[in-house]
């Protein structure tokens, strides 16, 4: 095992959901690791189920988990107190907890003291513990893939994840690299990259997506918009440390502004292909766009393949929404 890496199988905990968005968490988990799965755990009153089987501690221990995730977010990402026992006998059976929660599992006293006491590990994923060096800029081998958006929240993390399996479906050598608590949740290793201080983001995304092989890809989750006000810090730090071979640009078309900034406007698609490819040529100048991945969830399925086709045909691009086609044509581009 890798240090910091979460160990499977996994038992995944709803606690007491209200509903399935609020443990959407889980649901991920069971659609990109559902292998890695052994169970869920809800309490009385959970609304969510992710469709697989209710195991207590006991249960879930005797079916080989090693790790209790928790897989539901409530207001404020608290742990709340009727999760605390459950958790504290998971410790207790030889399992180790992990969490993407605001509030750390470390700053509960009966779940510090139960994972001393029995040699356990407490994963806070958004609370990064390891130290990471400034980062160097030197070319490095192997091949990087970065999802790159217009707005945050448009499709970046599913749109890595499905890179990765199309890749792997083929034999091809690829990993998903995971920014952000959801995504190391589901791969078991990462850097939540907005908690990281700012000098060393570049460095981080370095150390997580290192040398490989030459014909090793490394897909690497992207994180906000170098056009959004909150959130482009980041977005340039993971452009300059990915040191990207290839961009995939994401995109949601129903939005008319940045997510949660009423007076910015979303970007033209060029304007953010140029952006991100400026950005990104500080460390590989090779840099290429080899697709767009477009979320028209909130589309009918013929408005959805209209805006699809319009698109690729104006960015000379791979177009496709990952969700309803799959991400083979953007593939495609790369083999």
């Amino acid at each position: 095992m890798k240090p910091n890496e979460i160990q499977t199988p996994y038992l995944l905990f709803l606690g007491d959901a209200a509903d399935a968005l609020a443990a959407k968490v889980a649901q991920g988990i069971k659609h990109w690791r559902a292998d890695n799965c052994v169970g869920q755990l809800r309490l009385p009153g959970c609304d969510a189920d992710v469709g697989l089987a209710d195991m207590s501690i006991a249960d879930a221990r005797a079916a080989g988990a090693q790790t209790v995730v928790v897989g539901v977010a409530n207001r404020g990402g608290m742990i709340a107190d009727n999760w605390i026992v459950v958790l504290r006998e998971a410790l207790e059976n030889g399992m180790d907890i992990a969490a993407g929660l605001h509030a750390r599992l470390a700053d509960v006293p009966e779940l510090r003291d139960a994972a001393t006491a029995q040699g356990r590990q407490l994963f806070d994923v958004r609370h990064p513990t390891e130290t990471f060096a400034v980062a160097n800029g030197k070319p490095r081998s192997g091949k990087r893939l970065l999802a790159v958006g217009t707005d945050c929240s448009c499709g970046k993390m599913y749109t890595a994840l499905a890179i990765e399996k199309e890749m792997r479906a083929r034999g091809m050598d690829a990993d998903f690299r995971a920014t952000g608590q959801t995504g190391i949740l589901i791969a078991g290793s990462g850097v939540s990259i907005d908690a990281v201080v700012a000098d060393f983001i570049s460095g981080a995304i370095e150390a997580i997506a290192p040398a490989n092989d030459p014909q090793h890809w490394d897909i690497v989750e992207g994180q906000g918009s170098l056009f959004h006000a909150s959130y482009a810090g980041v977005s340039t730090g993971l452009l300059h440390g990915a040191q990207a071979d290839a961009l995939v640009l994401c995109h949601e078309p129903t939005r008319t502004h940045m997510r949660g900034l009423p007076d910015y406007p979303i970007p033209e698609l060029e304007a953010c292909i140029e952006a991100n490819i400026e950005v990104a040529k500080l460390t590989n100048p090779r840099v290429t766009v080899v697709g767009a991945a477009i979320n028209t969830s909130a589309l009918s399925e013929q408005e959805a393949q209209q805006y699809l086709d319009v698109t690729a045909q104006r960015l000379g691009l791979p177009t496709v929404d990952p969700f309803r086609n799959g991400v083979a044509p953007i593939v495609d581009a790369l083999a």
